[in-house]
């Protein structure tokens, strides 16, 4: 069986895009880690699967490497790009279902792709850091040196042992300046470091960038932008997760067996 896709990125957070209504997509029988490892496979972060919903603009499926679901903010953020590509949305503005329900995206002029989040409760001190679910569990904490951080050791084990269950991404923040701040985060599902996390920068804004947006972060992959809105009672609404998004390459992966 042979399955067409599209390679994305976006600030470096790197996706195999699927046509969900050509290839309808089993992420049984460790597809996911197969199509995602960087030597026998495509390589990438996770996997986009773009599929028809009888009340939205697209349904859009998004598996971790290891096959768990989540919603994922870059993801997410090139899936807008995509499902425009393949002719789905109506316009530069679309309204879909994720993971976590249904949410809103516009591609802006410049190409930006720009993701409207979903509300997000009061955030969690807990011994390790700051925790938040931003559509994915996200441990926050503070760090002097960010580039000397040792990410995959403490991420690691923060990962496993953070008082959270089913475990959680970590991420750690250094504060630049006001209303910049520079991310690095060891994601759960793929286990390693990566380039930049929309979800993740999503979760360490709210933290760390005050009352309002907007927060300009710097990741390995590149910048973002969040805005948002602390509401009176400690949680966040009118949040959004800006960015670039670009396809890389497209090509055909052979299912064996």
């Amino acid at each position: 069986m042979k399955i067409h896709f599209v390679k994305y990125q976006g600030t470096g957070n790197d996706f195999i895009a699927i046509d969900g209504r050509e290839h309808p997509f089993d992420p049984k029988n460790g597809l996911p880690a197969k199509m995602c490892d960087r030597r026998f496979g495509i390589g990438a972060d996770g996997i986009i699967v773009v599929s028809e919903h009888n009340e939205y603009d697209f349904h859009l499926d998004y598996y971790n490497p290891d096959g768990s679901s989540s919603l994922c903010g870059n993801g997410t953020r090139c899936a807008i790009h995509f499902a425009q590509s393949l002719g789905m949305l109506k316009g530069g503005n679309t309204t879909f279902m994720a993971f976590d329900g249904v949410h809103e995206g516009e591609i802006l002029p410049d190409g930006l792709i720009k993701l409207k989040m979903n509300d997000v409760g009061e955030v969690r001190n807990i011994s390790d850091g700051d925790f938040a679910d931003t559509g994915s569990p996200h441990l926050v904490r503070m760090v002097d040196d960010l580039e000397n951080t040792d990410v995959m050791g403490i991420g690691r084990d923060l990962r496993y042992n953070a008082p959270i269950d089913g475990g959680t991404n970590v991420n750690f923040v250094e504060r630049k300046r006001e209303g910049e701040i520079s991310v690095r985060t060891y994601e759960r599902g793929v286990e390693n470091e990566t380039l930049s996390c929309g979800t993740g920068v999503t979760a360490c804004a709210i933290i760390a960038g005050g009352n309002n947006g907007p927060v300009k972060i710097n990741t390995r992959g590149g910048g973002l932008q969040v805005d948002f809105k602390k509401l009176p009672d400690n949680t966040y609404s009118e949040i959004f997760l800006t960015g670039p998004a670009a396809a890389v390459f497209e090509g055909t992966y052979t299912i064996n067996g």
